[in-house]
């Protein structure tokens, strides 16, 4: 399955706007809908079936432009019913044009951790390549708020492709909020005391996009390129709850910051729960 990066030039000239999660409506306390809760720890909570609304949401507020586009194959005279999609793509571009994120589940996206990729967020130095120099992925159940704060600090961050963190400040982030340094590995990697979730640095996955050559020309022999892999399970060994890649390219600065915002201790508002990590929610009412 290609994971080529779409950007703004590559769009058709008039897209089609096309709804989407019309089963998810926008307004979670609407009446009838069930009670809130507010829920730790947050890597365990899922993303309350609204993971594309709540990063649309933070990149709306924050100024991006976003992009429906719905590609088609019509025969002649065909009922419109027997319509054949081909390909469906949401694209939020940031207002610089050098950052963008790509919701990928309409797609058939391939998978990591056996779980698709919903979102991939990519970012470039310079608005005239055509090429992203570096791509993170993420798939169902990051919770919203997670990737919405990596996108506010890639966002904010003045050249997405050069900050000057080390990988330390990613442990560091984790550690800071309770986390622990992996006694075999304490210098790339970190997990919570619970052993549901860890933040490792090691080689980057198939299909990881990056502009860094070593990610392609590698040896079947050889060690490939570097990236932070970040990944929840109800526990040891279980199916992962969610998988997020961060390619080899990807600021220390802004992995730093989702290793933050997932390991706080802060609670986050919740309606649904996953079934496989409900039993180990802590969860009071939202008043």
């Amino acid at each position: 399955m290609s994971t080529y990066n779409a950007l703004p030039e590559d769009l058709p000239p008039e897209p089609m706007e096309a709804p989407l999660h019309s089963h998810h409506p926008s307004d979670p306390f609407r009446p009838g809908a069930p009670p809130a809760f507010w829920v730790g720890p947050r890597h365990l909570a899922g993303d309350d079936g609204r993971l594309y609304d709540a990063v649309a949401d933070s990149l709306a507020d924050l100024g991006w432009t976003g992009l429906t586009v719905v590609r088609g194959r019509r025969e002649v005279n065909e009922p419109l019913e027997n319509h054949q999609v081909l390909r469906s793509t949401v694209l939020h571009i940031s207002p610089d044009a050098l950052r963008w994120a790509q919701w990928m589940l309409p797609d058939e996206p391939f998978h990591l951790g056996g779980l698709p990729i919903a979102w991939q967020v990519s970012a470039r130095s310079d608005a005239s390549s055509p090429l992203a120099d570096w791509s993170a992925y993420f798939t169902p159940d990051v919770p919203g708020e997670v990737l919405a704060d990596f996108l506010l600090a890639l966002d904010e961050c003045g050249r997405p492709a050069a900050l000057p963190a080390g990988p330390e400040a990613v442990l560091d982030a984790a550690t800071a909020h309770g986390w622990l340094r992996d006694a075999d590995e304490p210098h790339a990697a970190a997990m919570h005391p619970t052993f549901t979730a860890r933040l490792s640095l090691g080689e980057v996955p198939p299909l990881i996009q990056d502009a860094d050559p070593r990610a392609l020309t590698a040896e079947a022999e050889e060690s490939g390129a570097t990236g932070w892999q970040a990944w929840a399970e109800s526990a040891m060994g279980a199916p992962y709850l969610w998988a997020a890649s961060f390619s080899t390219s990807v600021p220390h600065g802004l992995v730093a910051a989702f290793a933050s915002s997932l390991s706080s201790t802060a609670p986050v508002l919740r309606r649904l729960l996953p079934e496989s990590t409900r039993d180990q929610l802590l969860c009071a009412p939202a008043s």
